[in-house]
């Protein structure tokens, strides 16, 4: 699994257990509804932090909280 698959899939996750829409996402974070579809198709090789960041914040996250999954702990994370 490449980073940016695993940030989507950590994304998507939280938005379920929270119930909120990408439409919300996007309108609290104030990242466009294509870069937001980049993210969560992992269209994207590398993940750009500063919007990475946003969208943690607009979870209402820490960045700690965000990352302190087992998705991100796994050896065979490819990070391009």
């Amino acid at each position: 699994m490449t980073l940016a698959e695993a940030v989507s899939k950590r994304i998507r996750e939280i938005l379920t257990e929270k119930k909120m829409t990408q439409y919300r996402l996007e309108q609290t974070s104030g990242i466009s509804h294509g870069t937001m579809n980049c993210f969560l198709n992992a269209r994207y090789k590398g993940c750009n932090l500063t919007t990475v960041v946003l969208i943690i914040r607009a979870l209402g996250m820490t960045v700690a909280e965000f990352f302190d999954d087992p998705i991100f702990e796994s050896e065979e994370l490819i990070v391009e």
